[in-house]
């Protein structure tokens, strides 16, 4: 969502040295001493090594934020995991990363300065802007890039789950591919409502409507939030709709208007597949 919701390792044993040239000693029995000599040489070592890399890059590390960005993802991985588990929270919150990549991209290739996605629990994750694209053609390819590399993302997923018979990673894909097709739900802020307004502002209504349904069939606690903010969204458009600029924001050619709609419904049937192929009986998704 553009709006605008980070493993053990293995220590290596050291090859044995054989053939000519060497003999085959006893070892002496290791003296606590020297043990704790060691560990204190790998400790100082680690904290020396942490030192230099933090002399070296630590002013880009906090130009970028990353300790912001890394907090948000390891936050929201715990979060997760309440609900399926450690890899469950990792799988998702790194399914959702690459979605939001994908805005990120296509803002900076339109010239428009984006920040790393900052992830919120249960909410996907939100990228910042310093101004909104040019116009309503090129706010809709940033929002379908979002979709577009993430449903890659969960395909990607699904291949090594079928490749390997895992079940978890199938299930892990299905979820991908449904978070990408919630988020075309032609409603702002999610991805659908920006891309739809290279058609007409009117399908917001729509999606509004739709919205509203799912939310009496199936209640949620993010729904409501949703549509609070996406009718907030929708009146404050209506009323600015006489500001200076604001016709030629939402003027797009005919051509444009096609390619949205193409790649938009488009995009919406390849999911609707995706889920239907990747759905596991008794996963619980």
């Amino acid at each position: 969502m553009q709006q605008e919701l980070s493993l053990p390792t293995a220590e290596v044993e050291p090859p044995a040295l054989t053939g000519s040239g060497y003999r085959i000693l006893a070892p002496e029995p290791e003296q606590p001493v020297g043990r704790l000599r060691a560990v204190g040489r790998r400790i100082w070592g680690m904290l020396a090594a942490a030192g230099a890399f933090l002399l070296k890059f630590g002013a880009l590390l906090y130009k970028l934020k990353i300790v912001a960005v890394a907090g948000s993802m390891i936050v929201s991985v715990g979060a997760y995991a309440l609900l399926g588990g450690w890899w469950f929270g990792v799988g998702l919150v790194g399914l959702i990363f690459v979605h939001e990549m994908g805005h990120v991209i296509a803002l900076r290739r339109q010239g428009v300065p984006a920040s790393a996605p900052l992830f919120i629990p249960f909410m996907g994750a939100v990228i910042g802007m310093k101004k909104m694209p040019a116009n309503a053609w090129r706010e809709a390819e940033v929002a379908l890039a979002g979709p577009v590399l993430g449903s890659i993302g969960a395909a990607v997923v699904w291949a090594v789950g079928a490749h390997y018979h895992s079940r978890f990673l199938v299930a892990l894909a299905f979820i991908g591919f449904f978070l990408n097709l919630f988020n075309l739900i032609p409603v702002v802020p999610l991805d659908g409502g920006r891309a739809v307004a290279a058609l007409h502002p009117a399908i917001w209504l729509l999606g509004l409507g739709g919205l509203l349904a799912l939310e009496i069939l199936r209640p949620s606690p993010i729904l409501p939030l949703i549509l609070v903010i996406g009718g907030l969204e929708l009146w404050r458009r209506w009323r600015s709709r006489g500001a200076p600029g604001f016709a030629n924001y939402y003027r797009v050619t005919a051509w444009q208007r096609t390619v949205v709609a193409v790649a938009y419904l488009g995009l919406a049937a390849l999911l609707v597949l995706g889920m239907s192929a990747t759905h596991v009986p008794g996963s619980g998704f």
